[in-house]
């Protein structure tokens, strides 16, 4: 089934204006690719942060829609969740509450306790399935493979009630092969910001990045490919600045301006920023069972993050592995405001960094914050002692 092309108006752009246009696309609360793909009478699968299969609804023929937030007030979901949450659990049910983005069926995960009872509060004011993903709590266990292909299963059979057809292990297949390719187009994009990071700056690298949430890979992948060529010749200068790995951008995403501040100071070489759409580190094989495959590349081949416990991925561990193939020379370590899994990872990442010696700059986040005056100064002045200590 051939997907509608929904950002049609980027094609044939350059750089500059491509840059543009994807950052334009982020910042619209409206979600016009979505709302262009429902006019063309196709289903929209909502699915929370962090880490969703979304070759499944892909298969089915659905948008997979990677719901992480939106520069939007929550006036009417502030009433359906207590204080002290963080904010992007409000302005996703904001936009579907105010009809900014109509959905076909909502699942979330048990990552935190806000996103686990997110199915429930969705449920209580919506009609279409709002479903919970139990992703494996122990991913070591000998049986976690079986669980999640089980889980798979029973998420693939609810999506086939939701838009009416039958998915084939084929359709599957085509599904894992179209992300093979959109995943292998990240992974060159991230090579670039770790090998020549002047060629791309990190709210750009990340603007080319999260569009593909909101257009189905096909044409992500050949808006990647158009925007490598360009990035691969652009010319640009290198300028005497730190290299740095910022942490912390699992599940709520920072401001793409907050982003742009530190790459006026930095060059961001390796991040976690949506790290769902990159969690799968190779291709996931074809051949056999594709739920099976799917499980196996979600435990095996697979990167880390505060929300999954893996003894044989120490987060702490992971972090300094990727400082050091990243050939960075000190951390950015953040949280989203009210992010407990965030803000528990924070100290033990900063003690590992202490006994790596490894220097590293603290803060935290809101994705509605506006002002970085404070934190672009303190930011500066962190790279400013590390330059000339």
């Amino acid at each position: 089934m051939i997907p509608p092309q929904v950002a049609g108006h980027l094609a044939g752009r350059q750089l500059e204006p491509l840059l543009a246009g994807c950052r334009e696309l982020l910042e619209d609360p409206d979600f016009p690719t979505v709302e262009r793909w429902r006019a063309c009478g196709r289903p929209v699968i909502g699915h929370f942060q962090v880490y969703f299969p979304e070759e499944i609804a892909h298969a089915s023929g659905a948008l997979p829609f990677r719901m992480r937030g939106a520069p939007v007030e929550p006036f009417r979901s502030d009433s359906r969740f207590g204080s002290y949450l963080c904010s992007i659990l409000k302005t996703s049910l904001e936009v579907a509450l105010s009809g900014q983005v109509e959905l076909d069926m909502f699942v979330t995960h048990p990552i935190c306790d806000a996103a686990r009872n997110l199915a429930g509060v969705f449920g209580r004011n919506f009609e279409y399935p709002c479903q919970i993903l139990y992703l494996p709590q122990n991913a070591n266990s000998a049986h976690a493979a079986e669980y999640l292909r089980g889980e798979y299963a029973r998420l693939l059979g609810q999506v086939e009630d939701v838009v009416g057809c039958r998915v084939l292990p084929d359709d599957l297949r085509q599904s894992i092969s179209v992300y093979n390719v959109n995943r292998a187009l990240l992974r060159d994009l991230y090579r670039i910001k770790r090998e020549t990071p002047w060629k791309i700056a990190a709210d750009e690298a990340y603007a080319l990045m999260a569009v593909g949430g909101l257009m189905s890979r096909e044409e992500h992948s050949g808006l990647l490919e158009r925007a490598l060529r360009m990035i691969r010749s652009r010319e640009t200068r290198r300028l005497d600045r730190i290299r740095v790995v910022f942490e912390g951008g699992f599940c709520e995403q920072p401001p793409l301006d907050l982003i742009r501040a530190i790459s006026r100071s930095c060059y961001v070489v390796d991040d976690d920023l949506l790290i769902g759409m990159r969690w799968i580190l190779d291709d996931v094989p074809l051949a056999g069972d594709p739920l099976a495959n799917l499980a196996e590349a979600y435990l095996e081949r697979s990167s880390y993050s505060p929300v999954q416990h893996d003894h044989r991925k120490p987060k702490e561990e992971m972090l300094l592995r990727r400082i050091e193939a990243s050939g960075a020379q000190a951390a950015i370590v953040t949280a989203a405001k009210m992010c407990e899994p965030g803000l528990e990872e924070q100290v033990t990442y900063t003690r590992a960094l202490d006994g790596a010696g490894v220097a590293y700059f603290v803060s935290e986040f809101e994705e509605n914050m506006t002002s970085f005056d404070h934190l672009e100064i303190q930011l500066e002045t962190f790279v400013e002692n590390l330059m000339f200590d």
